[in-house]
C-alpha cells in the first residue's frame, strides 16, 4: 500500500509542471512559506494550472482508489457506482475551489479587508461543504460494505484530497498587507 501511495504522489505531483505560457522577462514575486519565485510580468496562469491538475488527478484517482481498495467483484459492484456519484458531487466543489482561487489571483495584487474575509469564508464553507459530503458516502459505503471498506474509501479520499490541495496552495502566494 506503501508503494501505490508514493506513486499517486509522483503522479499527482508530475502534473504541477507547467511550460511558460509568456516570454516576457521574470520578476521576483513573493510566494508561500518566505519563498521568492520568478513570475512573469503576466501573473502564471493557474487556471491552466488547476484544470490540468484536475484533468490529471480525475484519471489517477480512480485507478487508485482501485488499486487501494482492493475489492472483489461483489463489493465492487456496489462500490464504484456509489463512488461515482460521489466524484459527481465532489466535482462541483472542486469547481468552488477553482473559482475562489480565481478570485484570489484576480485579487491578489489589490487585497482589501472585505475580499480577504470574503475568500477566508468561502474557504471555510468548502471545508466544511467537503465533510459533509465524505461524511455522507461515508455511511453509504458502510451501509452497502461494512465499516472496514467504507474507512478505507475515506482514508484514501482523505490522502488524495491533501496532496491536491497542497499542490494548490503551494502555487499560490501567500497574503500579505497591501
Amino acid at each position: 500500500m506503501k508503494r501505490i501511495l508514493i506513486a499517486a504522489t509522483w503522479v499527482l505531483f508530475g502534473a504541477s509542471v507547467l511550460p511558460s505560457q509568456t516570454g516576457a522577462k521574470p520578476t521576483p514575486k513573493a510566494v508561500g512559506l518566505g519563498k521568492t519565485e520568478a513570475v512573469s510580468n503576466e501573473e502564471m496562469n493557474i487556471r491552466a494550472y488547476i484544470e490540468l491538475l484536475r484533468t490529471d488527478v480525475k484519471t489517477s484517482k480512480s485507478r487508485i482508489m482501485g488499486e487501494v481498495m482492493r475489492l472483489d467483484t461483489g463489493q465492487a459492484t456496489k462500490f464504484w457506482p456509489i463512488y461515482k456519484e460521489f466524484e459527481t458531487e465532489y466535482a462541483t466543489l472542486g469547481d468552488r475551489i477553482v473559482a475562489v482561487v480565481r478570485d484570489y489571483t484576480d485579487h491578489y495584487g489589490s487585497m482589501t479587508d472585505a475580499v480577504a474575509d470574503q475568500l477566508g469564508n468561502q474557504v471555510l464553507n468548502i471545508e466544511q461543504q467537503r465533510n459533509v459530503l465524505k461524511k455522507k458516502y461515508y455511511d453509504r459505503v458502510k451501509n452497502e460494505l461494512g465499516a472496514i471498506t467504507a474507512t478505507r474509501f475515506l482514508q484514501v479520499e482523505n490522502q488524495l484530497e491533501r496532496i491536491v490541495d497542497l499542490q494548490i496552495a503551494s502555487q499560490l502566494p501567500v497574503i500579505s498587507e497591501m
